[in-house]
């Protein structure tokens, strides 16, 4: 048996390989449709994806009759009762978090995007009223949503979602302590469930030191030669490399250094010629101002902002000098097989593909996850 996957703020659609790629002898789970306002992002999904992507504003979708052009009212109804016409097991939905979250100034609900959380709770109740409430409600964001306004924002989240009649199961978990993916990211999922014998029964949460994974530093450079392409070389992917004639203040020397004036001198000097120097290691050059290595040996967080600019994209050590990690090396740190089964459409920029990779989950992560839940959900029917 399938089970029927809806999914809201889909993105390039993270959530939805995931769930895809979760299934057992007894069955898995079935993409039904996906929604995504993001036109960019949404050309990434449909590129890789069969199944509908609804398009559009889910707050206008949800609420057409709130929609003042009658034209565009009737464009959004018709989403609407093609969202409706297709009753849903499980509805997933990676809400904006850069309402809760650090880079984003952390508004919270003061912020239009943290309000988007409420077209969910409107969605399910109209779904309700078409056919049946989704049996589980699969929910991720920035870890900061669980201590945002001291707790707050999260109670809120968590009463609404109660008064649904959701029994809310949650945790913090990190790409790198549950899967292969060599990415320090840490999200809280929220995995909601609307019959108790199915809260229950899934008790991943509960027991998160039976899924953590162990990394020798073998099997970390293994994971890291898995993501990036390092049998390519500055003739294949120049536009990477970081040079000294495109980037002159980040090969100074300590004469170059010392002969600056004061006010235009860095605290730091900056060579990374000197100072990224490891292969299998990540660096930053952070603010512009210093060159760091991950301490924990793996890519850190991937970020939006990857996008504007093609700063905070991590840098590494190859044969032939140091560059950046290419688009294509982003989408494999959140888990997207590029090259086997998803690709990365053409005629579309690297900023774009930048902002995409940082805005989307760890695909195995969802996976496990998926994996427990489908347990659930067959042991239950």
């Amino acid at each position: 048996m399938n089970y029927k996957v809806g999914s809201l703020f889909s993105g390039i659609g993270g959530v939805c390989l995931g769930f895809k790629n979760a299934q057992n002898e007894q069955g898995g789970y079935q993409l039904v449709w996906a929604n995504e306002l993001d036109e960019k992002a949404g050309k990434t999904y449909q590129h890789n994806f069969e199944h509908p992507l609804i398009a559009g504003d889910i707050e206008k979708i949800v609420k057409p009759e709130r929609v003042e052009s009658e034209e565009s009212r009737v464009e959004f109804e018709q989403k609407k009762a093609a969202i409706l016409a297709k009753p849903i097991d499980i509805l997933t939905g990676g809400f904006p978090c850069q309402a809760f979250s650090i880079a984003g100034g952390r508004k919270g609900f003061d912020d239009h995007r943290g309000n988007l959380f409420y077209s969910i709770i409107d969605l399910v109740n109209d779904l309700h009223e078409a056919s049946h409430k989704p049996r589980i409600l699969f929910l991720e964001n920035v870890k900061n949503l669980y201590g945002h306004d001291k707790g707050r924002t999260y109670q809120v989240i968590k009463s609404e979602l109660e008064l649904a009649g959701y029994t809310i199961k949650d945790a913090v978990l990190n790409t790198k302590e549950y899967t292969n993916l060599p990415q320090n990211r840490e999200r809280l999922f929220i995995v909601c469930f609307l019959h108790q014998t199915d809260a229950d029964r899934f008790t991943m949460f509960d027991r998160l030191d039976e899924f953590k994974l162990n990394h020798s530093e073998e099997s970390r450079r293994k994971n890291i030669s898995h993501i990036l392409d390092l049998s390519e070389d500055k003739q294949h992917l120049q536009p990477y490399y970081y040079t000294q004639q495109k980037y002159p203040n980040y090969f100074l020397t300590e004469a170059q250094y010392n002969n600056l004036p004061a006010d235009k001198r860095k605290k730091e000097r900056i060579n990374i010629s000197e100072q990224i120097t490891e292969e299998f290691e990540f660096y930053q050059v952070r603010r512009g101002m210093y060159v760091r290595k991950n301490a924990s040996g793996v890519c850190p967080t991937l970020t939006a902002n990857m996008g504007t600019g093609g700063h905070n994209v991590a840098l590494i050590k190859v044969k032939d000098g140091v560059r950046k990690l290419t688009p294509a090396e982003t989408f494999k740190l959140q888990g997207f097989p590029i090259g086997n089964g998803y690709s990365l459409p053409t005629k579309m920029s690297n900023g774009h593909l930048y902002k995409q990779a940082g805005n989307a989950v760890s695909v195995d992560l969802i996976t496990v996850i998926a994996k427990e839940l489908l347990v659930v959900l067959q042991a239950c029917d």
